[in-house]
């Protein structure tokens, strides 16, 4: 016959798991909702994704005029596919330091992005991204073939200026020197108006062998979020079922 310590074992069995299932619970549902949250992310980056592919290959436009640029937005205009006119100053450029030609350090070797004033018919001013260059290229001496005179027509995407973040060194204003995309301190260090707040990525047939080597736009986007939303879904399903085993053993007295 059983006694009383052996019949409220199961009691306190039942408790205790009681107990820790309230702390299993909330760790489940944040492992879940984390999964949800990067499929809704997955869902939005899709969305970026296709938006881009749609404005590279669309046919190039005309770039918003002057007056609309202080509204302008960077999500309105990103990768947007647009051809202009104009006389570049190629006294006046700024050379962005990058790793490589396709942005994957290692890949080619590193070099520069030559920005270039392109002084506009109406006086206005737009830096383009002319293309790469390797580091033996650096001088304008060493391609004089590609500093084209006189007004010239390019097609390219649009681009927002580059956020900094704490590893990105200062720029060098004073030697041309910058690691950011930024039209703004480009104009201000240069002594340029009149400049759009955005930049011209110019396309591969800009300069086509004499360099700079346009269509340097890095196009690929990182879409992790399935990769992601599998792994948290996954770690909720593993805790579920550890502590299902757990419970079951328990209530077993295994």
């Amino acid at each position: 016959m059983a006694g009383p310590e052996t019949q409220s074992r199961p009691s306190n069995v039942r408790r205790a798991l009681l107990w820790q299932s309230l702390i299993v619970a909330p760790a489940f549902a944040g492992l879940v909702g984390l999964g949800v949250w990067q499929m809704q992310r997955l869902a939005w980056k899709e969305g970026v994704i296709a938006r881009i592919e749609a404005r590279v290959h669309a046919a190039p436009v005309a770039p918003p005029p002057e007056a609309e640029w202080p509204s302008l937005a960077p999500d309105e205009y990103d990768y947007r596919h647009v051809r202009l006119s104009g006389v570049f100053d190629h006294g006046k450029e700024a050379l962005v330091f990058r790793g490589s030609a396709d942005g994957k350090a290692g890949a080619g070797g590193p070099g520069y992005l030559v920005l270039t004033p392109l002084r506009l018919a109406d006086g206005a001013t737009v830096i383009v991204n002319r293309g790469f260059v390797p580091l033996a290229r650096r001088d304008a001496a060493t391609r004089a073939e590609g500093q084209v005179a006189g007004v010239v027509s390019l097609t390219g995407l649009m681009r927002p200026p580059e956020p900094r973040n704490a590893f990105t060194p200062p720029d060098d204003p004073a030697r041309g020197q910058w690691y950011t995309r930024d039209p703004a301190a480009i104009a201000a260090a240069l002594g340029l108006s009149r400049v759009a707040p955005f930049s011209v990525d110019a396309d591969a047939s800009a300069n086509a062998g004499a360099g700079p080597a346009g269509g340097a736009t890095v196009l690929s986007t990182p879409n992790n979020h399935l990769s992601y939303a599998l792994t948290w879904f996954g770690l909720a399903a593993t805790l579920a079922g550890v502590f299902g085993v757990y419970a079951w053993r328990r209530l077993k007295g295994r």
